[in-house]
């Protein structure tokens, strides 16, 4: 048996001594000049930037320091004084270069130059700017249109994004892929059917005026640690913080604000939630169902005793569809069915169930871990379903809140960057651009993915990220990869997926959101969208890594310029001096959201688009929002069996989606690597395991293919039962490809069947 000492941990809380050690951590190693310290004082203020990583609204009375440790460490980052020179290429072929780890790759700095790959030499060669816009202009006009994708990775702004958009659908397609596909798709793809609008109804007052909030799948300490900050507030207002997940991340259980000098000195932690239930990975529809068993039970008892109801009955009649149903099915499920898919016992469950019962006003916060199942989109309606049932979406106080990952990933879907053509205003294009928009669906992440592997998709154009390590398959889509006749990378660092490349490839540097942007019309300003649906203008002052860079924007309209026929409505010169231009095209063909654009843009907290159901105007088919009933208690696609595990895929507090900034995990007490397997003491000793022992994870997903992640150090830690746990994206080769979403196709990176074997 592990004793505990031998189990990893973290006995600290978030924020406090160690986030600032983490943050001085990365200065000591990317500090080039006195400036960092001011463009970081710049980050998330009103007339500053927005932090290019997570995507955390930015308050409109912002803290003196406003960033994280993990915005800090993505600032710094980016501020490197490290440069990825041509000269760096002449002395490592991309063979060489294949064989590096994801953290040194990154760690060659900035890239400073237009690159062309030339086959001969296995070597990335400087190119002119033109002359890529040429010959990728040329690839492109060879090739059917449909047979080409446009990805981008969430950190483009929302000037790129729309041109982005508008390239692809002048160009004859709507094969947009974003890194939503990968993460919150489900939520798109849910809360569309369920409350007719694809985001979260929240906003920053909300936060102030609940009584309790419930986390499922959410770890707020390394993804977005500034939202600590309202939680602390809430918490010593009252509010209860009742949290869901299958391990206990520190940053939801304690807290020390580095912006605090007493709580620094006295190191006095602030609890933050007042229950902490370890629910079993895919567990969470049977979780919910019991917090709906306990609503239900207490309404009877309520209605019977004083007659008053606890639910909203009169929202429920005048606001929703379906909810007979959905109550008679919860009603006619078992204890015993819940207890034992949810991993919780029952006197848990209605322990949490009464806090909800309690509160006037709730809001619902969740993150990737109800997206990314296989049925994500019934962990999503089930938690609909208990916000409804009091009534807890559209008023003020209350909400469904998914907290999103990159910093503009939900704005690239509001202008534009959608495979789905019929979230798109087409009859405006046509009319702004005098052309007729493709109707044809365009292509998912995995099925981009298909594509490639057997042959249809024949390029690639990247919009920042590193697609090939983000995506499951990771054998498969490598050896594909090299048959594709045309992959453009637009980047600010080295990663993977640019040593791996088509037949004709170019990988092309662009400036960061953080750097001083200066085209013909001046000195250039950018706007971003946040997780709370507000919209902040984002001005870089630092000089740029390069001068070689060019922004994305003007990369988007070169390769456009060089691609398309000409077209008297379409300016890609101009748009690429002037940004306000691009701004008034956003505000033309999203009037309802972006009157008033230019003005607006500088607002302190940016200014709220809307939301229809915020306002209880439900766009969905019945017109009212909608109980689902549920027919699944487990969200895995494939049932539990002997010597069968279910494997998390985690990110770590050193790292943000596939950039790793280090190989320690503080918050899990992992030092040193990333090659481990997290297993419970129960399970480890059942499985005749020891603490450090070296094994591999073999998919166990009832296919024939074979996927394997060797080398991984067994690690005790505190899982429910059945559970592992492994970082992302080190693990992704154990995910099928076919593994994902039944609604939306994301991924199912939260319960992956594996075996673990030993040499």
């Amino acid at each position: 048996m592990a004793k505990k000492r031998d189990v990893a941990h973290y006995d600290g809380p978030a924020g406090g001594i160690g986030s600032l050690t983490g943050i001085a951590k990365i200065y000591g190693k990317e500090w080039n000049s006195p400036s960092i310290a001011a463009t970081l004082y710049r980050q998330n203020k009103p007339d500053g930037f927005a932090c290019v990583s997570c995507a955390w609204g930015k308050p409109a009375k912002p803290h003196p320091f406003e960033f994280c440790e993990n915005g800090a460490k993505a600032t710094l980052w980016e501020l490197t004084p490290r440069r990825c020179t041509p000269e760096f290429f002449a002395n490592h072929t991309l063979t060489e270069l294949r064989s590096w780890k994801d953290y040194d790759l990154e760690q060659q700095g900035r890239l400073t130059h237009p690159l062309r790959y030339d086959p001969a030499s296995d070597r990335y060669v400087p190119c002119a700017w033109e002359e890529a816009f040429a010959a990728i202009g040329a690839e492109l006009k060879a090739l059917d249109p449909k047979s080409t994708v446009f990805y981008a990775s969430g950190r483009a702004s929302l000037e790129t994004s729309y041109l982005y958009a508008l390239f692809a659908r002048l160009y004859g397609h709507n094969n947009l892929p974003d890194s939503s596909n990968m993460c919150h798709e489900t939520t798109s793809v849910a809360l569309k059917k369920l409350i007719g609008a694809p985001v979260g109804t929240c906003i920053f007052d909300d936060f102030d005026h609940c009584d309790a909030m419930f986390f499922f799948g959410q770890n707020t300490g390394s993804n977005s640690p500034r939202f600590l900050h309202p939680l602390q507030e809430a918490v010593k207002r009252g509010c209860k913080i009742v949290t869901f997940n299958p391990i206990k991340e520190p940053g939801l259980i304690k807290f020390i604000n580095p912006q605090d000098p007493v709580q620094m000195v006295t190191q006095r932690a602030t609890p933050i939630s007042c229950q902490y239930h370890q629910v079993k990975a895919g567990g969470d529809i049977a979780a919910l169902v019991g917090l709906a068993k306990h609503v239900l039970s207490a309404d009877d008892a309520k209605w019977a005793a004083e007659k008053v109801h606890v639910i909203d009955v009169d929202f429920i009649k005048q606001h929703t569809h379906g909810f007979d149903e959905f109550a008679e099915r919860v009603r006619a499920t078992s204890w015993e069915e819940i207890e034992a898919e949810s991993g919780l016992t029952r006197a848990a469950l209605e322990e949490a169930g009464q806090v909800y019962v309690e509160a006037e006003k709730t809001i619902g916060i969740y993150g990737m871990g109800l997206t990314q199942h296989v049925h994500g989109f019934d962990n999503i309606a089930m938690f609909v379903n208990l916000m409804l049932m009091k009534g807890n979406i559209g008023k003020q106080g209350t909400g469904i809140s998914p907290v999103r990952g990159h910093s503009n990933v939900q704005g690239q879907r509001t202008v534009g960057i959608t495979e789905k053509p019929e979230l798109v205003p087409n009859e405006r294009l046509k009319a702004l651009f005098g052309f007729d928009p493709p109707m044809e669906k365009g292509t998912t992440t995995v099925e981009v993915c298909e594509g490639m592997i057997d042959g249809s998709i024949k390029a690639f154009i990247g919009l920042g990220g590193n697609f090939i390590r983000a995506v499951p398959e990771q054998g498969k889509m490598e050896a594909a990869w090299p048959k594709l006749r045309l992959t453009v990378q637009i980047a600010t660092k080295l990663n993977r997926n640019h040593l791996v490349n088509g037949e004709i490839a170019y990988l092309l540097p662009c400036l960061g959101r953080i750097e001083r942007d200066m085209q013909a019309g001046g000195e250039q300003v950018v706007t971003i969208e946040d997780s709370l649906s507000c919209i902040h203008a984002s001005r870089g002052k630092h000089k740029p890594a390069s001068e070689h860079l060019r922004s994305e924007l003007a990369i988007v309209c070169g390769i456009a310029a060089a691609s398309l026929p000409p077209n008297p409505n379409v300016h890609w010169q101009e748009w690429a001096g002037d940004y306000a231009k691009v701004r008034q095209l956003i505000e033309q063909t999203y009037p309802e959201m972006f009157h008033d654009f230019e003005e607006r843009m500088w607002q302190p907290g940016g200014f709220y688009k809307g939301n229809s159901a915020r306002e209880r105007v439900w766009k969905t088919e019945s017109g009212k929002a909608e109980f689902t009933t549920p027919t699944h208690m487990a969200a895995t696609g494939v049932k539990d069996a002997p010597g069968r595990y279910r494997l998390m895929t985690l990110r770590s507090n050193d790292q943000f989606n596939t950039t790793i900034y280090g190989y320690d995990d503080r918050f899990r007490g992992v030092s040193g690597t990333r090659h481990v397997v997290l297993i419970n003491p129960k399970d480890m000793d059942a499985a005749g395991l020891k603490p450090g022992q070296i094994v591999k994870l073999v998919s166990d997903a009832e296919d024939e293919e074979v996927r394997e992640v060797d080398g991984l150090r067994v690690t005790p830690f505190d899982l429910p039962d059945g559970c592992l746990g492994g970082y992302y994206p080190e693990m992704n080769p154990l995910v099928p490809l076919w593994y994902h979403d039944q609604e939306s196709k994301t991924p199912a990176g939260k319960a992956v069947p594996v075996r673990i074997a030993t040499s």
